[in-house]
């Protein structure tokens, strides 16, 4: 037996159209991104989901209501599964930032856990965060397939921690907006990749 989790990036936000750093700001989805929400959901609704966990900001509540209509669920709000505090960041578009931190910003671009942002998380503290929230849920949720709803840095930390790879690779993996995850957890604890950014629902319209 195992348990399954399900992993998904929430829709587009206007922010994410105009390229600015949301991290803990609540933003919300735009068009488009309940679009590709409502796309997921539709890719999703033919799958066994015994329980939705989602961040508490809203356009990963969002995107998890569209899945857990198709389930009869409830969504349970959790503020750890929510996306890293960028501090002096949040609200700045990455040209802006690239201006006004270039060496910052390319330490974050090429070794992010050695970034340290004013006013924000780093990302090991990110990363702490998210494996302590989803190993409880493991652990309730035994043998279930559990669908979470984050953030793209977020479900970057959490992918390489349930791997146990280094958090130095963080910048080698992409997550795009609605991006499924599928991580198989053995009962020895193993953790198994399934499946990784996929976003073919996307291609369906």
């Amino acid at each position: 037996m195992s348990t399954r989790l399900f992993i998904v990036r929430h829709g587009e936000t206007l922010w994410n159209r105009q390229k600015k750093i949301q991290g803990a700001s609540d933003t919300q989805l735009s068009d488009e991104g309940m679009k590709q929400a409502y796309l997921l959901s539709q890719r999703l609704k033919n799958e066994i989901i015994d329980v939705i966990f989602s961040s508490d900001l809203d356009r990963a509540y969002k995107t998890a209501t569209f899945i857990a209509k198709n389930f009869n669920l409830d969504v349970i709000k959790l503020p750890e599964l929510r996306e890293i505090s960028f501090g002096v960041w949040e609200g700045l578009t990455v040209d802006e930032i690239e201006k006004s931190y270039k060496e910052l910003y390319h330490t974050w671009k090429t070794n992010p856990p050695e970034a340290t942002i004013e006013g924000a998380e780093t990302l090991k503290a990110v990363q702490d965060r998210i494996l302590n929230a989803t190993n409880k849920i493991i652990e309730q949720y035994k043998n279930k397939n559990i669908l979470i709803v984050s953030h793209g840095t977020t479900i970057k930390a959490l992918i390489l921690g349930m791997l146990n790879l280094d958090l130095s690779f963080y910048p080698k993996i992409r997550q795009d907006n609605t991006a499924l995850n599928i991580i198989d957890v053995k009962d020895d604890g193993n953790c198994v990749l399934v499946l990784l950014n996929d976003t073919c629902h996307l291609r369906e319209r």
